[in-house]
């Protein structure tokens, strides 16, 4: 493993992106001194797809105690891993021997840490076998490369992502087989054991005739929130309908909103669904999933009324008996979200965190990119359920393709969004070809949503 480490001093267009943000937030905020955010860079990234900065990626950042952990793939394709402390210390990087297929953007890079203060590490898969490694020691970087998990359906692997337990052990998910005939898997990891386990060798099943698209969130409580949306073939144009499960153990057994047992593997007979949305209708997939102290869900994503119209994002979340939908934007350009490999679209999938309150309607925060806006954005509501959302600027130039990934151990214990920003390019529906660019800055962005909302 190559353990050259380095301070990160290097500079490039990211800094003149994103520190509009910091120029953005003055306009916004009656004082300077009103102004909750920092950009902090980490280093040179790849900025050739969006493989460094995609929105499905759990994790990007992620925080054990006082120390906060990064990951991306430096210009020579090199898996590198930053860990910072949070008492004011800058990113330290170390770039490992590991490598990926940086043109493809689902390739990305997840990551979490254990209980124990471990490191775990997935990356580059796209129907793969899986590549998975673990910290040799706690809070630090080395890695070591661990050959499978479970043996069970680890042959061809794509989006992984990883989730901290309160116990401090971890649940992994991820696809196997294909777009358009996949199912979901999950697995889960003792910190006493050091040790994986399959929870569920087909949790969610395409039955060879479609694929899940998911997204998944432990609240407060440890309970285990699932969403996700259906695709019928490789062209996102046949993604339809949102559906919802709960698990109280750790994804033993999976309930419906209602709490009816569901049976296992789900599929699409199941009476799971929150959102009817047909085919063609510019569902873009995943859903993110978030929820509030109480432990109830919040589903977001953005699809038009009818395949013509402008695609709005839009939130699900239940209120008393039923399933309510609230449309947070008025957009007013259209687009059609169709065909195969990684889109480009105009607008990113969007990032909602609730606020840590016991309302029943709690205030929330959306971060996503609209290219007609001019770049990326922040959506406040005070309530829930208001469709009463306020729109900042977060930056006043274009970040090009970026969407936002986030720390979610800082935002469930501070209340802060802290971002991973890189100004990237992507070429639509090719994942074969980068778009030829220069390595950009990669960085984190602190903010603090909650600060002066009313202006």
């Amino acid at each position: 493993m190559d353990s050259r480490t380095r301070r990160s001093v290097s500079r490039s267009r990211l800094l003149a992106v994103v520190a509009c943000f910091v120029a953005a937030s003055m306009a916004v905020h009656a004082r300077a001194d009103e102004v909750h955010a920092r950009l902090l860079t980490i280093g040179p990234a790849y900025s050739g797809s969006s493989v460094n900065v995609v929105a499905n990626r759990r994790h990007s950042l992620f925080t054990h105690g006082r120390m906060q952990f990064a990951a991306y793939y430096d210009n020579d394709h090199h898996l590198v891993l930053g860990r910072r402390s949070l008492d004011g210390g800058e990113w330290i990087t170390q770039r490992t021997a590991f490598k990926g297929n940086v043109k493809d953007a689902h390739n990305s890079i997840s990551i979490a840490v254990d209980g124990a203060g471990i490191l775990h590490v997935g990356w580059d898969q796209h129907d793969n076998p899986l590549n998975y490694a673990r910290g040799v020691r706690p809070l630090e970087l080395e890695l070591a490369r661990v050959p499978y998990m479970t043996g069970v359906a680890e042959t061809r692997v794509s989006y992984p992502e990883f989730h901290l337990l309160g116990d401090g052990d971890l649940l992994f998910l991820y696809r196997d087989g294909q777009s358009g005939r996949g199912r979901l898997v999950l697995n889960r990891y003792s910190v006493r054991q050091r040790a994986w386990r399959t929870v569920q060798s087909n949790l969610i099943d395409g039955e060879g005739q479609r694929s899940p698209y998911w997204n998944l969130t432990v609240d407060s409580g440890g309970g285990v929130h699932l969403a996700w949306l259906w695709r019928d073939t490789p062209d996102v144009a046949t993604n339809h309908d949102l559906a919802y499960a709960f698990s109280a153990d750790g994804g033993a057994s999976w309930r419906s909103s209602e709490r009816a047992a569901l049976t296992m593997p789900i599929t699409v007979a199941a009476d799971a669904y929150v959102a009817k949305i047909p085919m063609r209708h510019n569902l873009m997939n995943p859903p993110w999933i978030a929820t509030d102290a109480r432990g109830q869900p919040y589903i977001v994503s953005y699809w038009s009324d009818a395949p013509d119209s402008p695609a709005q994002f839009r939130v699900v979340y239940r209120s008393k008996d039923s399933w309510q939908t609230e449309t947070i934007t008025r957009r007013t350009e259209t687009f059609a979200l169709a065909g195969a490999g990684t889109r480009r679209p105009p607008i990113s999938r969007g990032v909602l965190v609730v606020e840590n309150t016991i309302d029943s309607a709690p205030a929330a925060h959306l971060v996503y990119r609209d290219d007609a806006a001019g770049g990326a954005l922040l959506m406040s509501t005070d309530r829930l359920g208001s469709a009463e959302w306020r729109q900042r600027q977060l930056t006043r130039t274009s970040p090009g393709a970026w969407e936002p990934t986030l720390d979610p151990v800082q935002w469930q214990r501070y209340q802060q969004l802290h971002l991973l920003m890189q100004s990237v390019e992507q070429r639509d529906g090719n994942d074969a070809e980068d778009a030829g660019t220069a390595a950009a800055e990669i960085a984190t962005l602190m903010i603090d949503p909650r600060v002066d909302q009313a202006r």
